[in-house]
This record gives structure tokens, C-alpha cells and sequence, in this order.
């Protein structure tokens, strides 16, 4: 963003974040006007991604109109080494499809993806020095310390394997092959940001700031994640699906803690709300083909969230800031039944453009069914009556002998001097027509 100061690029650089580490360089870089800053946010392609992605997605928009540059990591080798969520097979085509439906996403929120650089880990992370420096590294990491860095985002089992022992250190060195001067990523992240803190400058490089953004509650309560089915909203369920999951969602009257309907307004729907609203006031163009509102056009300025009621009921409400829904709710001034209609119909709105792609796409769809096969509907195959081979001869094909035709089965029967029954069909026979359908003059 052209035209503001060191000081507002980093209020807008930090805006919304949980826990900012090493804020101090960032303002620095700022300040001294000789280039600007850098920053990453990395996703391995595992389970499909869901509405929990929305969170970091809308930040990216606040880094590139603060004059970050912005690289999207796609952790291919990650997503391998994580104890085989994604078998090396699939990664690849689930690489593509992060990509695809990831951007596809974001213009759907507003974020200007022309302004984003994609990188593919294996793009890197298999050249000979990166893996060098890997060894290098592994000649200071103990076992203890590169479980425990994991222990938040690596999947943990009894006996891990080696690969997930990896994953902390190589997360820390894309922060040097990626160039840049902060990582971005969950606050499920602290323990891998806090491991390359403390490793990298034992290799030599510098040490990286760190932004985190709190994680974004599922409908049941718990971490939204891509394993739970009950607990994420994928990108590609429908309205119907989407309410569903809503509906089900804890969210009692008047209480706010643990709340997940409250928390999923205040962490994503809100800031999407905010960032198009800004673009506007920019005088920027929003692609109307990708950007539905989630808020009537005659809604007052400002606004944020709306709740579409009947008069009778107190007619809608519209909000511009959480604090006021936060107080409302919990005075009982707004029912959860509404509140989770209101959040079902923004969200639908919002994907509704993601979705069209998936329906008008085909090559997207080929690339959803490579990378999640098991997602794919199945046929259901025909069950085939077991037959004694003695008499496969004398049965049809169809079912499960050796005879292509009935005439065929008979001619083998009595070659063999077998006397030959044919199946009788199923079904009842058709019912004679009656007597006006017999005297119908089909020439009229």
C-alpha cells in the first residue's frame, strides 16, 4: 500500500494476529524503506482443506496491502514425511488440487492472487544443498527436540517414524530458501516457529519473526480438522450440507464461551466482511464473477455481519464490529437458531462461486478424484450366484457360468446328456392390456 507509514503497515500487518514473535525486525525493515518485506505461509496438501483455511487466506490480503511480498508454500515433501497422511503417490495430484481450489477461494474472498507467488516445495527441498543442510541440521537436533517441535502439527503415535522427526527442521529451512523475513501460520505452529528460532542461527542463517493466527474452532467444538468429518466444513459442501453442520453446532442461548458459531463470525466471516469492504474504499474493482456478497447491498456502511429476521421478531440486524454480537447474543437479543441461519447463508454465499467451478470444471474434477479416490462415489458391483464348475457349461454368462447365449448352454447340456432347464426370470410377466388399450386406433 502506497502513501502510510512504517507504523500503520505493521498495525495492518499484525491486525487480528494471536501472537506476533520478533515484531521488533519487522518494524525495522519497515522503517528503513530499502525494500519490502518478506513472508511465507506454507499448507502440506493432506486432507482436503476445509473453512478453517479461510482464517490465513483473508490475512494475506492484509500483508500484500501493507507491501509484503507473499509466497504460498505448497509442502509437498511435508505432506509425505507426516507419518503417510498422504501416500507419495497422491501428493502431487493433492499439490495441484491445494492449488487449484486454494486460489479459487481467495478470489472468492477478494484477495488479489495475481499478487501472490506459489512455490511447490519439492521445487527446492530436493536440490543437494537444501538436503545438506538437512544432515547439517540433523548433527544438532536431538530426538526430543524435534518430537516435541512437532507434537502440534505432526500426526503422533506410539513409535514415530523418522520422516515426522524430519518435518520440524525442514519447515525451519524453508524460512531460508524461501528467502523471506517472517513465517506466517497457525498458533497450533509455536513449537516448530520456536525450533527454527533456536536451530537456524546454529547453521548460520538469521532468525526469522514469526505471526500467528488463532485457530478456528469446528462446529463440535474441537481444532477444525481436515480428519474429522464432524467437525470441518469443506469447501465444496453444498447449502444444504452447510446448514446441516451448522444446525448441529453447540451454541446455547446467551453463552459465549466455547462458543463455535460466535468464534467462526469473529475469526472469519467478520474479517472477509472487512477486507472487501476496505478494497471498496480503496477504489478497487472487486470481480463481481467471484465476489458474492454476504451482506444486502442496502445494508448501512460498515456493516459487517447481518441476521435477516421478520419484523415480528425485532426485523434484521446489522452489525459493525463483534463486540456488539458478543453482547447482543448474550443478552438473549439474538436467538441461535437466526445466528446459525446467518452464518450458513454468508458462508453458502461466499462459495458458492468455488463450488460453480467444481461443477463447470472437468479438469478439476479429475484432478479432486486422483488426489481423494476414496472421496469418489463407488459403483456398486453386480453379485454374481456362485456355480459348480461341473456345470459352468450349462449357465449363462450373466450368470457366473461359461455359456454366452441360452442356445449355447442348451447345445452343451445335451452334448453332455444333461437335460437343460433354462432360468426362470424374475419379475412377475407384464399385465394383459386391457380391453381400451386393445381398442385404441393408433392411426389417429
Amino acid at each position: 500500500m502506497v502513501g502510510i507509514s512504517p507504523k500503520k503497515q505493521y498495525e495492518l500487518i499484525t491486525r487480528g494476529i494471536e501472537e506476533t514473535i520478533g515484531g521488533d525486525a519487522l518494524l525495522k525493515i519497515l522503517e528503513e524503506h530499502e525494500r519490502n518485506v518478506k513472508c511465507y505461509w506454507g499448507t502440506a496438501p493432506t486432507g482436503r482443506p476445509h473453512v478453517g483455511y479461510l482464517v490465513p487466506l483473508t490475512k494475506l490480503a492484509d500483508f500484500l496491502r501493507a507491501g509484503v511480498t507473499v509466497k504460498v508454500l505448497f509442502a509437498d515433501i511435508h505432506a509425505f514425511l507426516d507419518n503417510m497422511k498422504a501416500p507419495i503417490e497422491l501428493v502431487k495430484h493433492r499439490a495441484e488440487y491445494y492449488r487449484q481450489i486454494l486460489i479459487a477461494v481467495m478470489k472468492a474472498i477478494g484477495v488479489p492472487t495475481d499478487s501472490l507467488d506459489f512455490v511447490l516445495g519439492s521445487s527446492y527441498q530436493l536440490s543437494e544443498q537444501y538436503n545438506f543442510d538437512v544432515y547439517r541440521l540433523s548433527a544438532f537436533v536431538t530426538e526430543h527436540d524435534a518430537k516435541k517441535a512437532g507434537a502440534e502439527v505432526v500426526k503422533q503415535v506410539a513409535n514415530p517414524l523418522l520422516s515426522g522427526l524430519l518435518y520440524p527442521g525442514l519447515q525451519a529451512l524453508d524460512e531460508q530458501y524461501l528467502d523471506v523475513d517472517f513465517q506466517f501460520g497457525g498458533i497450533d505452529q509455536r513449537k516448530i516457529f520456536m525450533f527454527a528460532e533456536q536451530y537456524l542461527p546454529k547453521l548460520g542463517y538469521s532468525k526469522r519473526s514469526h505471526l500467528m493466527n488463532a485457530m478456528v474452532p469446528g462446529m463440535n467444538g474441537s481444532k477444525m480438522s481436515s480428519s474429522d468429518a464432524d467437525s470441518k466444513i469443506d469447501f465444496l459442501d453444498s447449502a444444504e450440507d452447510i446448514a446441516k453442520k451448522i444446525k448441529g453446532a453447540y451454541c446455547m442461548p446467551g453463552e459465549v464461551d466455547g462458543n463455535g458459531v460466535l468464534a467462526f463470525i469473529r475469526a472469519v466471516l467478520m474479517p472477509i466482511s472487512r477486507v472487501r469492504n476496505e478494497a471498496v474504499q480503496m477504489g478497487e474493482t472487486l470481480d463481481e464473477e467471484w465476489v458474492k456478497p454476504m451482506v444486502p447491498s442496502d445494508a448501512p456502511d460498515g456493516t459487517l455481519f447481518y441476521i435477516s429476521r421478520p419484523e415480528k421478531y425485532g426485523g434484521s440486524l446489522y452489525y459493525d464490529t463483534y463486540e456488539q454480537l458478543e453482547r447482543d447474543f448474550k443478552e438473549q437479543q439474538v436467538h441461535p437458531s437466526d445466528l446459525k441461519k446467518a452464518v450458513g447463508d454468508a458462508l453458502s454465499a461466499l462459495l458458492v462461486p468455488v463450488q460453480n467451478m467444481h461443477e463447470k470444471d472437468e479438469t478439476f474434477r479429475k484432478i479432486k478424484a486422483l488426489a481423494y479416490p476414496d472421496d469418489e462415489p463407488k459403483e456398486k458391483k453386480k453379485k454374481v450366484a456362485k456355480v459348480n464348475p461341473k456345470f459352468a457349461r450349462y449357465v449363462l454368462i450373466s450368470d457366473g457360468g461359461l455359456a454366452k447365449t441360452e442356445e449355447e448352454a442348451k447345445e452343451n447340456a445335451e452334448a453332455d446328456g444333461v437335460s437343460y432347464k433354462p432360468k426362470k426370470k424374475q419379475g412377475k410377466p407384464p399385465a394383459p392390456p386391457t380391453e381400451a388399450v386393445q381398442n385404441l386406433d393408433m392411426n389417429k
